[in-house]
This record gives structure tokens, sequence and C-alpha cells, in this order.
């Protein structure tokens, strides 16, 4: 196995996050059209999303891109589409950890019922949902395989060792019953409408 597996396998995983989360937008963008004075934001599924997209796609999987992956191709001369593509990578992780506090700065207005929060959530989990499928496109059909190709068979190993061990101090278990969880209330119809 490479060690951009299990990287590509978290993706589908972020993707199915990501589309709930997209979701979530496009019902507050109904329900005011509706009614332009009910826009019902779920903070409970705000905190969800926030501590998804913190633990899971930052912290486990962002955590072993940048760690071990990035970590490893920072000793060696990348082509220059390659380096270019890496630094965009770094900068949108940045851009997502950005976008995830201003999410809970906006969840915390709502809270406090200030006007503009809703327009604020709204911007926050459009550009979040904008941009995971995006980045998960640039790692998986331009930056993962042409990396591969930089390491030796042993190196590969190590790399995918150490992936494992850094999975053995996370918990994958808890975010896929998470996001099976509110799959389940939305097909139950059990969700806020």
């Amino acid at each position: 196995m490479q060690p951009i597996a299990p990287l590509m396998i978290e993706h589908r995983l972020i993707e199915r996050m990501v589309s709930l989360m997209r979701q979530d937008l496009e019902r507050i963008r109904a329900n005011i059209l509706v009614d332009p004075e009910f826009a019902f934001v779920d903070p409970v599924f705000i905190d969800i999303a926030v501590d998804f997209i913190r633990t899971y796609a930052d912290r486990c999987h962002h955590g072993k891109e940048e760690d071990i992956l990035f970590a490893e191709l920072a000793g060696r001369t990348l082509p220059d589409d390659l380096q270019a593509l890496l630094d965009e990578l770094v900068e949108e992780h940045k851009q997502a950890r950005e976008y995830t506090q201003e999410l809970v700065k906006a969840k915390e207005n709502y809270l406090r019922q200030e006007p503009e929060a809703v327009s604020q959530i709204l911007s926050y989990l459009d550009k979040i949902t904008a941009m995971y499928p995006k980045h998960i496109i640039k790692e998986d059909q331009h930056f993962f395989i042409p990396c591969m190709e930089l390491f030796t068979a042993a190196e590969k190993d190590a790399m995918l060792e150490k992936m494992w061990e850094f999975d053995r101090k996370m918990i994958h278990e808890r975010y896929e019953e998470v996001v099976a969880g509110i799959e389940n209330r939305r097909a139950c119809g059990l969700d806020h409408k």
C-alpha cells in the first residue's frame, strides 16, 4: 500500500462531511427565501462540523500530510510545479483553519442574536464547502501520485508505518459514527427543515 492511500481514504469521509455542511448551508438559504426572519441555524450541527474539521480533517488528516508527507518532501528538491502545488496546499490548510475559526465566531454571534450572524455563518460554510472539494481534487489528482515517484519503496513503507502510528493516536471510528449519525438523522427526516 502506498502512503497516499490512507490520505485518499480520509478524503472520502471529509467529502461526506463537507456535503452535509453544504446541505445545511442550502437549508438555511432556502428558509431565508421563504421567510427572511426565519433563518434557523442549528448550533449543535455547527459544533459537530467544527469538531470534525478541527479534529479529523485538520489534526488527523492534515497532520499526517504536514507532519509526515510534507516533512519528508522538505528534504528533497521538488520539480517547480510540485513545489508550487505544495506551497498552495499548505496555504489552503491555513485558510481552512481560519475559516473554521470564523465559523465558530459566527455561531457564537448567532447565539447572542447578533444581526449579521446568519450571513457570517452562510459565508464561512460556503467558503469551507467550496474550498475542500477543490483542495481534495488538487491533492488526489495532481499532487499525491507525482510525489510518490520521489520516494523509494523502503521510504514509502516507512512513511506508511509513521501514518499508522499517527492513526493509532487518533479516533477514526468516532468520526465515522458522527458523520453516519447525521446522515441517518437526515435520511429519517429527523433533521430541521
